[in-house]
């Protein structure tokens, strides 16, 4: 499979296993939604988690960073994947971000293979203010890590890109809310 086919299959199987509508959903930044993403549903299936990896991995691999992470838990499963697909061929390290310190042993709220100052991407599964991933942005740059860009693998189109704009960072998408509409 070419990789506009992967993404296209990764698509098809989002629909089909987290794209969910006429409910009233409440989301991670407060709002209310008539329809939702639960992406562990895709990250959890053996398809679904290798053809995230794939596409992930595909748009990132010509980039200078040495390594990928994000805020847990759903960008766990995502920086777990695209390090994994990044071996032999370059490789790229990854870590996760808590949402708080751990509260005992080492107390990291970056816990992984973090390296500080190196520059990173992050991951999100669904963005929708941006709200969410700008901890772990504060919590890399705490670390004096650079954040080179977030990579969602779904954008709701609800404001994270011009948000995260003022922030200094891009923001891209794999897919849209628009690219299951209908």
């Amino acid at each position: 499979m070419n990789a506009a086919e992967k993404r296209e299959r990764l698509r098809q199987v989002i629909r089909e296993k987290s794209f969910s509508t006429g409910g009233d959903f409440k989301l991670a930044s407060g709002a209310a939604s008539a329809f939702y993403f639960d992406m562990k549903k895709t990250m959890f299936d053996p398809e679904g988690a290798a053809l995230i990896a794939d596409c992930l991995f595909d748009l990132i691999k010509d980039d200078a960073v040495e390594q990928v992470g994000g805020l847990e838990i759903g960008a766990v499963p995502i920086a777990t994947a695209v390090a994994m697909r990044s071996w032999p061929e370059r490789p790229i390290r990854a870590f996760f971000v808590r949402k708080e310190a751990k509260g005992h042993g080492t107390n990291r709220l970056i816990d992984g293979q973090y390296k500080d100052g190196a520059k990173t991407i992050l991951f999100e599964d669904v963005t929708t203010t941006g709200g969410s991933v700008m901890k772990a942005v504060n919590a890399v740059r705490e670390r004096g890590g650079q954040v080179a860009k977030i990579v969602t693998i779904v954008d709701r189109l609800e404001g994270a890109k011009a948000n995260l704009a003022k922030e200094g960072i891009e923001l891209v998408a794999v897919f849209t809310k628009d690219d299951f509409a209908g």
